[in-house]
């Protein structure tokens, strides 16, 4: 080959070789950036979940929440995403647990938990059940009285899908969350569980148990839906006649207890009186 068409040649690959470096230093470049940010995002991630672990901690031992102390303990060097971090945490134990982050000093930026559940939530309940746990139990008592009072596991699992909450993955708070709503919840009779007839492959449904009976009423569970949605139990009308119906019921069957009570302690009253009097004859 003559000596100047090698040197064409030569010239050629060089050119070609300054063009393609660049493009891969891009490409190096995009994938080193995207990779960052990845990381980045986890340890904002990570940052929520310690948030929400610090905020119930603080609703535990019954303390006020400053910005100083978050900064400080959770937040550190995350301070650019401390709205966002703050935001996400509380929009978790809202969902999830039923507490409402509030500001009660503006100007310390201090802030409270509040229990949404105080009005909604039978105080039994809650003193037999942790919060966090109960919250979820609300969740799901809505869920099963909102399906016609039986809701099928899939649906269940629809919601706490929104919530955060998956069938077969561990969870920061609850652990287990199928062991939780199918073994603990059940064997604990505050909700019922139960194949559906006939079914093949088997499926699941759920009902509200003995005990959430007994210690809340479908209109507690509404309220309760209701303020996690900030909404008011009448914008969901055919909900809230049911759940009055059940008040009426409920009302009568106490007035009905009651008399039954009365009627035998009068009776009572009066065979003691008569079986005194006789004595007293004899």
């Amino acid at each position: 080959m003559p000596r100047g068409q090698k040197s064409k040649l030569r010239t050629r690959e060089r050119r070609r070789q300054a063009q393609v470096e660049p493009q891969n230093l891009g490409v190096q470049r995009a994938t080193s950036t995207s990779s960052t940010e990845s990381i980045h995002r986890g340890c904002i991630d990570e940052k929520v979940l310690i948030m929400v672990y610090y905020l119930l901690y603080k609703y535990n031992v019954k303390e006020p929440i400053s910005k100083v102390e978050m900064l400080r303990e959770v937040i550190q060097m995350y301070k650019n995403h401390y709205l966002e971090i703050l935001q996400r945490a509380a929009e978790h134990v809202e969902m999830i647990f039923g507490l409402d982050l509030k500001e009660v000093d503006p100007y310390r930026h201090i802030y409270i938990l509040v229990d949404k559940m105080e009005a909604s939530c039978d105080a039994r309940l809650r003193d037999r059940i942790e919060i966090p746990k109960t919250g979820l139990l609300m969740a799901v008592l809505g869920v099963i009285f909102m399906q016609g009072n039986c809701a099928s596991e899939e649906r269940i699992w629809e919601v706490l899908n929104v919530m955060g909450l998956y069938k077969g993955r561990k969870h920061f708070i609850f652990g287990d969350p199928k062991k939780v709503i199918t073994k603990d919840l059940v064997q604990e009779k505050y909700l019922e569980y139960r194949q559906v007839f006939d079914s093949d492959p088997p499926c699941y449904e759920f009902l509200w148990g003995s005990r959430a009976h007994a210690e809340t009423t479908k209109m507690k569970v509404l309220e309760f839906m209701a303020k996690i949605h900030n909404m008011v139990p009448t914008a969901f009308p055919s909900l809230y006649e049911e759940a009055l119906r059940d008040e009426e019921e409920r009302a009568q069957a106490r007035a009905s207890a009651k008399a039954r009570i009365a009627a035998w302690a009068k009776a009572r009253s009066s065979a003691l009186a008569s079986s005194f009097s006789h004595s007293k004859r004899v």
